[in-house]
């Protein structure tokens, strides 16, 4: 063991929902890792650290989005060695970060197994180039079909799964002339071309539930499934967005009767609840 006193107790968790958008998808886990922990230190957060001889800040991370793919609800679990106010926490360390990495909320860890909670995601999946019958056409294809099988490379090789067997729920929709969609668009998401102006292209919407297996299914195992059970090949890399984690409604896994946010709880709102009920 290092010479010295230990460090300081852990005296409260907090559980931060943030938002990567913009030009942030493109950046990978680990950077989005730095990015907080150099935030947290310009925001003065008296972090809690472990012990040994390379201590490092306790920060949990949980269900991140792969790189490439925009989100609206990624969680991080962090602890602190002084009590604090979450509202407070939140300003401080949104101020501290940069653009298009947001805070969107900040609770305090009432409840335990976070983690488990995270059961399934909801997804938007943007298709630029692709009609929207052709779209509808491959979903129901993808739909009925028992089993889709797709292949991915994982370290340990090709690895053979069922991309079917995770998506509890998926409709198609289209980007209508007032950009809103047949679903409506995520943030920044709008029918805008690259020069600014309007796409004239079709443009496809992919709503679905999926569920949080091992291996974990990703969108674009889900895009690969369909263009192998009705030749859907999008002509341009689709734009995905996480608009929610949690656990499924239903608490089962039959399919949930929305493919919006409301198809899952709110993974926080024990938290809430935990404290409501102290206060």
């Amino acid at each position: 063991m290092p010479d010295g006193p230990p460090p300081p107790p852990t005296v409260q968790k907090l559980r931060i929902r943030y938002a990567k958008r913009g030009r942030l998808r493109f950046t990978s886990h680990r950077d989005i890792q730095r990015a907080f922990e150099r935030a947290l230190r310009r925001a003065r957060v008296p972090m809690a650290y472990s012990a040994g001889f390379t201590p490092h800040p306790k920060v949990s991370w949980a269900g991140a989005a792969p790189t490439g793919v925009a989100s609206e609800a990624e969680y991080v679990e962090i602890g602190v060695t002084r009590a604090l106010v979450p509202a407070e926490l939140a300003a401080a360390l949104d101020g501290s970060l940069p653009a298009d990495l947001d805070i969107l909320e900040v609770v305090e860890a009432a409840t335990p197994n976070l983690m488990e909670r995270l059961e399934a995601s909801v997804w938007e999946i943007r298709l630029p180039g692709v009609a929207p019958e052709e779209a509808a056409a491959a979903v129901a294809a993808f739909g009925a079909a028992e089993e889709v099988l797709v292949e991915r490379m994982t370290k340990n090789g090709v690895r053979t799964f069922d991309a079917r067997a995770a998506v509890t729920g998926i409709q198609s929709g289209a980007v209508s002339s007032d950009d809103s969609g047949g679903f409506g668009v995520s943030a920044g998401q709008g029918g805008v071309g690259e020069g600014g102006g309007r796409e004239d292209r079709p443009c496809a919407i992919l709503r679905l539930v999926v569920r949080h297996l091992t291996p974990a299914v990703r969108p674009d195992d889900v895009l690969t499934g369909l263009g192998r059970v009705a030749g859907l090949v999008p002509p341009v890399p689709p734009q995905v967005t996480r608009l929610a984690q949690g656990p499924l409604r239903d608490g089962s896994d039959a399919t949930p009767t929305s493919v919006s946010v409301e198809a899952l709880s709110d993974p926080l709102d024990p938290d809430r609840a935990a404290a409501g009920s102290a206060a």
